[in-house]
């Protein structure tokens, strides 16, 4: 088949469908990736031919920064589309795609499927909506304002102006079909979610050798991502805490590892680390709880301390807790009493075992592998589904 991706320009909504994309590759199919020029090279390392074009969003490649306004956030998606969706027209119109694949910001698949009757799949990185999404989330009250007024009245007259019978609210939140790339323990309301319409696959964590290997056996790891790395505080109430014990510190580009003064015997500080090589011999892992690091931290077994910074991250923390795999820090509550008494926490044959028991539920799920069975069964116009 011909595939065709569009993506979005943010390593966050990139590096996690890689491998489903490589999966598609491996099995003979022509896969184009749409992507805006600065990540070509990335997604050309899945396997698939990169379909650059220009984009309107933050170049993360040159450190600009995404908005804290969720409805600004929005709205730079929406600009997207609208800038994205000629070009691809334009690249695509003789050499149409059998099944488009869509990022939850790729709005061009969905409208140029509608325009070509081409079946339009979004995987989905994050939290899917579920019956009363926008009244349990706020989102109703968000949009209600009058910037949220102005944004889907803009919003709609583009969906007008394309042939597109949909809402807004639609459009965005209610894919045709959605094959969902997060753990189903992370998902809010998950008893409520429509399993007809999205299917849970769990992470796809399949392809990460070219990330490198770790050697050696690791006590806790400490990493709290890319756009949130803390201050050198809250690393130096790390090292104490876990001081005499084998430590890996992920603390970013942007933190000067001098401002942690002397690392004890045993503990290293890095600006990047391999993180899924790691976790794979790690005994703990304190996380701000992305969804990235909490799904990594569930495929590998790995008790998390959870301090969350932001956005999604206090939610996630939560349902680590509620299933009793993690435990939550408050981020202004961080000493080294509490992080050493998180850990004697999770230290536990019960915790352990609900670990592993978290791990052979994403495993059954399938990931990469089953995510491309149901892009293929689309492809040839069967239907997806349901949720396993």
């Amino acid at each position: 088949m011909h595939i065709v991706m569009v993506g979005a320009g943010a390593h966050g909504h990139i590096n996690p469908n890689l491998p489903v994309v490589a999966e598609l590759v491996a099995r003979g199919h022509r896969v184009q990736y749409a992507v805006p020029g600065p990540f070509a090279d990335l997604v050309a390392s899945s396997g698939a031919t990169p379909l650059p074009h220009t984009s309107v969003l933050p170049d993360e490649t040159r450190d600009e920064r995404w908005p804290d306004d969720p409805v600004v956030g929005m709205g730079l998606f929406l600009d997207e589309g609208r800038h994205v969706t000629p070009q691809l027209e334009a690249a695509l119109e003789r050499d149409r795609p059998d099944v488009f694949l869509a990022d939850i910001g790729g709005y061009a698949a969905r409208v140029l499927g509608r325009r070509w009757d081409v079946p339009c799949v979004q995987l989905s990185l994050a939290m899917v909506a579920w019956e009363g999404f926008e009244q349990d989330t706020g989102m109703a009250d968000l949009l209600a304002g009058p910037a949220g007024a102005a944004y889907l009245e803009r919003f709609a007259g583009w969906l007008a102006a394309e042939g597109i019978d949909l809402e807004p609210q639609t459009f965005v939140g209610v894919p045709d079909s959605s094959i969902v790339l997060i753990p189903r323990l992370l998902q809010p309301h998950a008893g409520k979610v429509d399993p007809h319409r999205y299917t849970f696959v769990g992470p796809c964590l399949d392809a990460r050798e070219h990330q490198g290997e770790w050697a050696e056996d690791v006590d806790v790891l400490v990493s709290l991502g890319s756009a949130y790395v803390g201050d050198a505080a809250f690393w130096r109430t790390v090292v104490e805490a876990f001081s005499g014990r084998r430590v890996v510190l992920a603390i970013g580009r942007h933190v000067d590892p001098a401002d942690l003064g002397p690392l004890p015997d045993g503990t290293t500080a890095h600006a990047w680390v391999p993180q899924l090589a790691i976790l794979r011999r790690a005994a703990l892992f304190v996380t701000h709880a992305g969804m990235g690091g909490c799904s990594e931290g569930l495929a590998t077994g790995t008790p998390m301390i959870a301090v969350p910074q932001a956005v999604d991250q206090f939610g996630n923390a939560a349902m680590l807790a509620e299933a009793g795999v993690g435990v939550v820090v408050d981020r202004d509550a961080v000493t080294v009493g509490a992080l050493r008494e998180a850990a004697a926490t999770l230290a536990g044959d019960a915790v352990r075992a609900r670990c592993r028991a978290a791990a052979a539920e994403l495993d059954d799920a399938g990931g990469a592998r089953r995510a491309a069975d149901l892009v293929e069964a689309t492809g040839s116009r069967d239907v997806v589904g349901p949720a396993g």
